[in-house]
């Protein structure tokens, strides 16, 4: 099986995401939240990209089964049921229940990748399911880092190259510069992950507003083998 390119955007220009499977993470916290919220029996995550879009899709398909979760720059929207931290989505609270969700940053990547009819969600958590799901493609990779705000976040590359490591050993591909460097990365730190993502600007942030005890928690590889997918036609992210 051959992967003919690996590339790692920040910003993405559409054209880039046609034909592609794409990879979307977010690291701190959002692909963290929904892969652990799936994995923990949520019938379906709903990224939207805006709070007034949240509250009128919950207010349509009426409150039953319904959770509102999410941030914005960090903390927990007012009148939602549930924050961006993983620890709150256990399983006696999402099982079998949708979960529409909207964040700063990683829904609007989201969105954006929807260009795309093969859309997964990676994060630490879950990079040996995101890995062997591509190197059974016979497509083209893109990776978008959800980053902050627009700009690069170390939580984000340091999962590219995670990806990228496992991947590089099941399969041969091309890479682009960013790629390469986010696997150099992760080489470096790769036995001591939490140590470099306390000095990402996601992680200053969590730790202002009291979530600093999600990182050791985002910072585990492989604590699941699910493979979240964006399905186009319902809008919404299964496993």
């Amino acid at each position: 099986m051959y992967v003919e390119t690996y590339e790692t955007y920040s910003i993405v220009p559409e054209e880039k995401l046609e034909n592609k499977v794409v990879v979307v993470i977010d690291t701190l916290r959002m692909s963290s939240v929904i892969t652990t919220a799936l994995a923990n029996g949520a019938k379906e995550v709903i990224p939207v990209a805006e709070i007034e879009d949240a509250v009128r899709l919950a207010k349509y398909l009426g409150r039953n089964n319904i959770l509102l979760g999410g941030e914005r720059n960090g903390a927990k929207i007012e009148g939602f049921d549930l924050s961006n931290s993983p620890f709150e989505y256990k399983v006696d609270i999402v099982k079998n229940k949708t979960i529409i969700i909207t964040t700063t940053n990683g829904t609007k990547a989201l969105k954006k990748a929807s260009i795309s009819d093969d859309v997964i969600i990676g994060c630490l958590l879950n990079v040996s399911a995101v890995a062997d799901y591509l190197s059974n493609k016979n497509k083209d990779v893109v990776i978008i880092c959800a980053g902050t705000k627009g700009k690069f976040s170390i939580d984000d590359i340091i999962t590219a190259g995670a990806i990228y490591d496992k991947l590089k050993n099941k399969i041969s591909f091309d890479s682009d510069d960013l790629s390469k460097a986010s696997y150099f990365l992760y080489q470096m730190f790769q036995n001591d992950i939490p140590s470099i993502l306390k000095e990402s600007i996601p992680f200053s942030i969590m730790k202002r507003l009291g979530y600093e005890n999600d990182l050791p928690y985002c910072a585990s590889i492989d604590t699941f083998y699910i493979l979240p997918k964006y399905n186009s036609n319902r809008g919404s992210i299964v496993r």
